[in-house]
């Protein structure tokens, strides 16, 4: 018996040549008949407008529960206004199935390439998601969707996804102008075109300050290091591990590790290594937990490197962070197509203002290396400046992406009506 092998590279093109071919006959199928109904029925003027039933004019694609947080406030707000929104998601678990909504209608929509061959042939006005690579992997743009809307679901750099993750959206949401500059700069380096570039705020950090405020402070409380890098080569649990983890858990402190999520997934036998080594370490925790306020609230020093949650960390604590350097190679990203490759990215610059870095020579004496890691009224500066820049209209992301939205669609509606008048 024989039996083919198809790479993972040329079974994705496949499903794409597969899915394209099914998409165009889909909507020269729908288009044919819409107009034949149309024009038996006899309609003509402003009230023809050509739409299937399968419309949806507000839709939220969702990947994971993970990015609940950035959800929620859109769909608290369209449910609020009594506006129905339709909400896509990957996952069966999703938070959105259990508030409740009214006018928010959650649907689980499978995962990988069946999820993409469901959005691959949607209908909406607008479609609101975190997902990069629209149009570069077997997420294609769909003929009858009008306006792509990508939500940064982070307060760092716009330019850290994979080559191309922006590039064929219509929109991208913001949560500071300083985002603007180096997308700007790509569109015009890779002669493509302008898009909405709008700063709405960061609806996750609304909900985790919100969530924050309402863990109350440990009665008795332990001097506390939170371990929380990102993960690959060059994270900080995967570079350096026990090097690490060692002298940390000698310091008698309570040391909290929480990985990348990523790192569940791609690291499995690392962390596997590393819990058993530390199973008979009283003072060493592992936090697995979706949320990361808990592990937040009680950690009195971050150790990390160039993940994101050093500015959830900063901007929600106010306190001053520890990073290793870790050599970022910036070649599979966006960033690596700005000038000097990306060495001068924001967070780069902004991490040297509001952190200290730790250097792996000093690992074996680190309970001397933070025991004299004092705050300064530079470091606390320049918090109070990256927050201000990087977190814009705090409190007001949901809002601010609802109406972003709404006046999308609006103006669709007036374009549709001229077009028929």
């Amino acid at each position: 018996m024989t039996f083919l092998y198809i790479d993972p590279g040329t079974g994705s093109m496949l499903f794409s040549i597969v899915i394209g071919a099914a998409a165009t006959l889909f909507f020269l199928a729908k288009a044919a008949w819409l107009k034949a109904k149309l024009f038996l029925s006899g309609s003509r003027g402003k009230d023809a407008v050509l739409r299937d039933a399968s419309y949806k004019p507000y839709v939220i694609y969702s990947e994971g529960k993970s990015y609940w947080n950035t959800f929620k406030p859109v769909c608290d707000e369209f449910e609020a206004r009594k506006i129905p929104l339709s909400f896509l998601t990957s996952s069966k678990d999703d938070p959105c199935f259990d508030q409740g909504y009214q006018f928010v209608k959650a649907e689980f929509i499978g995962e990988g390439n069946a999820a993409f061959a469901r959005l691959n042939m949607l209908s909406a006005g607008v479609l609101l998601s975190t997902t990069p690579g629209l149009n570069v992997y077997q997420w294609k743009r769909s003929r009858n969707v009008k306006h792509y809307a990508h939500v940064l679901h982070m307060s760092n750099d716009a330019t850290t996804y994979r080559l191309f993750g922006l590039d064929y959206y219509d929109a991208v949401l913001l949560t500071g102008d300083y985002q603007k500059t180096d997308l700007r700069y790509l569109e015009k380096a890779r002669g493509i075109s302008e898009k909405n570039l709008v700063t709405v705020g960061c609806a996750y950090l609304d909900v985790l300050a919100q969530k924050m405020s309402g863990v109350p402070d440990e009665e008795s409380h332990p001097f506390t290091v939170l371990v929380s890098p990102s993960w690959g080569d060059v994270g900080v649990l995967k570079r350096y591990g026990e090097k690490l983890l060692d002298p940390l858990s000698k310091t008698g402190w309570r040391i909290i590790v929480r990985p990348h999520p990523q790192s569940k997934k791609s690291e499995a036998d690392m962390l596997e290594r590393l819990e058993a080594r530390y199973k008979d370490c009283p003072n060493v925790e592992w936090d697995y937990e979706r949320d990361n306020i808990y592990s937040l609230k009680k950690a009195d020093i971050m150790i990390s490197d160039f993940s994101g949650i050093i500015f959830d960390y900063t901007f929600l604590r106010d306190k001053p962070v520890m990073y290793v350097k870790a050599g970022m190679n910036l070649m599979p990203y966006d960033a690596y197509d700005l000038p000097n490759h990306g060495e001068n990215l924001w967070q780069f610059e902004t991490l040297k203002k509001i952190g200290l870095e730790l250097d792996e020579s000093q690992f074996e004496n680190i309970k001397n290396v933070i025991q004299n890691a004092s705050d300064s009224e530079s470091l606390a500066a320049g918090r109070k400046r990256s927050k201000e820049e990087a977190w814009m209209h705090i409190g007001q992301a949901g809002k601010n992406i609802a109406d972003y939205m709404i006046k999308t669609v609006e103006e669709q509606n007036k374009d549709t009506q001229k077009e028929t008048a």
